[in-house]
């Protein structure tokens, strides 16, 4: 992690969290959790989709903080067959903060397919979830400071050859650890959102 940028982050773009309009500093794309695995030229590829939205388009407001903050159904096809368990990490690049803003970190088994509200009681059961930037369990809605640009939230979909368990809730640096030269598969799917925007 670049101090200069830390620094910049935590003086002049944190607050815009609260107080909203455009800051010039940025997470960056280049501190994705894909970016930081390395996995961007990884010859398995897994096609990610949403019924809510479109890949690149909008995030429907009911998913956001400023409606009910539904958790995004994900689905997904193609995982490699030696899979032993995949990790959603959702993440925003363009929040004024030292990295990411994660918005949802889930350990699923390796026959998993979908995630979110399409997933039936049973199979949210098998879901583990690991904190947010706001030390939270599960999908934290999108909440971009208010007056700035579009954000882009990427859902990041990783397919490990190995067994995780996410028992204490473990944060994104600790998971980033465990799954580094573990990955088969990646996939991504990115929606944006807006505040003042409706969708």
């Amino acid at each position: 992690m670049k101090i200069g940028h830390t620094v910049r982050a935590l003086l002049t773009g944190v607050p815009h969290l609260l107080l909203g309009g455009r800051s010039s500093v940025r997470a960056g794309a280049e501190r994705l959790a894909s970016a930081r695995l390395g996995v961007r030229g990884l010859p398995v590829i897994i096609p990610m989709d949403s019924v809510a939205f479109n890949p690149g388009g909008p995030i429907p407001s009911r998913y956001t903080a400023d409606g009910d903050s539904l958790t995004p159904p994900l689905l997904w096809r193609d995982v490699p067959e030696a899979t032993r368990s995949l990790v959603l990490i959702a993440e925003d690049p363009d929040a004024p903060t030292p990295q990411p803003f994660v918005h949802w970190i889930a350990l699923m088994p390796p026959e998993a397919r979908s995630l979110g509200i399409l997933l039936s009681k049973e199979q949210a059961a098998t879901v583990e979830t690991g904190r947010t930037t706001l030390l939270r369990t599960g999908w934290v809605g999108c909440a971009p400071p208010r007056g700035d640009s579009a954000h882009h939230y990427h859902f990041q979909l990783f397919a490990l050859d190995r067994e995780l368990h996410l028992g204490s809730h473990p944060g994104r640096s600790v998971l980033l650890r465990q799954m580094k030269g573990h990955v088969l598969g990646f996939g991504e799917l990115v929606g944006t959102y807006q505040r003042g925007v409706l969708h």
